[in-house]
């Protein structure tokens, strides 16, 4: 017993710290691979719990919405709570909460306390990553920071990535509240960790008083947003009178918040820090990089089951190589950039070119591709967002001070998660557009006077006929099985404008780079270091 005692003792000193780093990274990381797992493992489980709850898809879309509501509003304060009750504790309570509202979400019998079980989980999981994120920021030296960050981003690529998959097989192989209930036996090991090895920030200082007003309007726009971000495709956009209603609601608690921030004497996110034109200029970057990785994993999933008739199973296998490629880039650019003399820029501009030709590539898929013409793509596409998260997290973070680095790694995954959620809701509303436009280019080819549709169409009859399907009906079933080529076509085109818009939209952010200084931030950082 007495063996056993010390290895349960909390890390305290600087030099514990620094030894048990790696078991600190690890311990952080796997809180956030489930906060992001949580983020889309319940969409493919969405038609079984309409099943069993009794509940519309519009309904039952509260399930995602909720939590990743409730998510983006803790996201810009989870600095301050960690310095308010400690970061220790904030992150231990986080996955109590996440842990114990995932139980009951499993164990709920109704729509209602589904959906507010979920909030109660996004509103613990939304302070893992941020508070991550810091504290790995403290344990390693700065010499090591992009091995540490490397370490964080897998877990944030591969999470996002699996989820839909994990989901699925879950859900086929028991059943949805599963999709819940594996949380608890990692959240637990996960909190013993926590307890364990997660040390107190260095930095942290407890404000004097809370500014109750400035996280209500922070609550109410930041969630009326998201919300609008959720539902706007659905509900048509503008069109619908809620959507105006969140969109008006949002602008003006989020003004009034910047005001009330900007005047308060402990604000609860602390907006000074966008002085810095490099973290400015890195948050419009990353919400590109979030709209990037977001949007394609929301995409080429839809394109593959739609269009070419994979399973969820058979999809997320296709994406792993993308998973896997983007862990071995970061490992490797962990070690570059703390090896190596390079502007951290000039590795962000490299990753935009592989990610911009890989997006290249995808637009060449066809409705006849296969897993062949798959692997090459997809693993370009790891490469380069793996290439650009690594200097894009050094230099946005780079020029804070040490006791602004938890409120402005806050910040910043609160933009790279607002940027995956325009990212879907663009690319939803330009999927129905494009695929409208097209499918309108295609019709007026497709008419009585077109030899080859006409050709086509006597095919398409002549085999109903072979089958002894009477003339009319085959004659209707042939327009019938013409409509649906010329819609597979359209959709297939717009998928591929979709790939084209991704690869330029990152590529457009480069000269953003131009606003962040030349140098490298944990050379830097690590030669005023004793």
């Amino acid at each position: 017993m007495k063996s056993i005692l010390p290895a349960l003792r909390r890390v305290e000193t600087d030099a514990e710290i620094y030894a048990q780093r790696y078991v600190i990274a690890i311990t952080v990381t796997l809180a956030s691979v489930l906060e992001l797992l949580d983020t889309s493992i319940v969409n493919v489980a969405i038609p079984h719990m309409m099943g069993t709850l009794g509940a519309t898809l519009d309904e039952v879309a509260w399930v995602s919405t909720g939590y990743v509501v409730a998510n983006v509003i803790v996201l810009p304060i989870s600095g301050w709570l960690a310095s308010f009750i400690g970061r220790r504790n904030y992150f231990a309570l986080s996955i109590v909460v996440f842990t114990l509202s995932s139980f009951l979400c499993g164990n709920a019998t109704s729509l209602e306390g589904l959906v507010f079980w979920r909030i109660v989980q996004g509103l613990g999981g939304g302070g893992l990553i941020s508070t991550a994120q810091a504290t790995l920021y403290e344990t390693f030296p700065p010499r090591e920071a992009g091995t540490s960050m490397a370490i964080f981003g897998l877990g944030i690529m591969v999470g996002p990535m699996l989820g839909p998959t994990l989901g699925g097989w879950i859900t086929d192989a028991w059943s949805w509240p599963w999709i819940f209930y594996i949380n608890i036996p990692l959240g637990a090991l996960a909190l013993l960790l926590a307890l364990m090895f997660v040390p107190d920030s260095k930095y942290g200082t407890r404000a004097e008083e809370v500014d109750g007003l400035g996280f209500l309007l922070l609550a109410v726009g930041v969630g009326c947003l998201q919300t609008l971000l959720e539902r706007g495709e659905k509900l048509d956009w503008f069109d619908s009178r809620e959507i105006v209603t969140y969109a008006v609601v949002s602008t003006v608690a989020l003004v009034l918040f910047v005001r009330q921030e900007l005047r308060h004497g402990h604000p609860i996110v602390d907006l000074r820090i966008l002085h810095d034109a490099q973290f400015a200029a890195s948050l419009f970057f990353t919400f590109l990089v979030g709209a990037a990785l977001f949007s394609t994993v929301f995409v080429f999933p839809v394109y593959a089951q739609t269009l070419l008739g994979f399973t969820a199973w058979e999809t997320g296998l296709v994406i792993l190589p993308s998973a896997i490629a983007s862990g071995v880039t970061m490992a490797l650019m962990g070690r570059l950039t703390a090896s190596t003399h390079i502007d951290l820029r000039v590795f962000v501009v490299i990753g935009a070119v592989v990610f911009g030709y890989s997006m290249w590539r995808h637009s060449l898929f066809t409705t006849q591709s296969g897993w062949d013409d798959f692997l090459v793509p997809v693993i370009l596409r790891g490469i380069g967002l793996g290439m650009v998260f690594i200097p894009l997290n050094n230099l946005a973070l780079g020029n804070l001070q040490p006791q602004q680095i938890a409120g402005g790694s806050g910040l910043y995954n609160l933009t790279r998660q607002l940027g995956g959620s325009v990212g879907i809701a663009t690319s939803a509303t330009l999927y129905s557009q494009f695929q409208h436009a097209n499918r309108g280019e295609l019709l007026r080819h497709v008419n009585q006077f077109s030899e080859a549709s006409m050709q086509r169409l006597a095919q398409f009859k002549a085999l109903y006929l072979s089958h002894g399907t009477p003339e009319a009906l085959a004659q209707t079933k042939a327009l019938l099985l013409l409509n649906a080529q010329v819609s597979k076509q359209a959709a297939m085109l717009a998928f591929e404008r979709l790939f084209l818009v991704f690869g330029i939209a990152l590529l457009a952010a480069l000269p953003l780079l131009l606003l962040m200084q030349r140098g490298h931030f944990t050379r830097r950082q690590a030669e005023t270091t004793p």
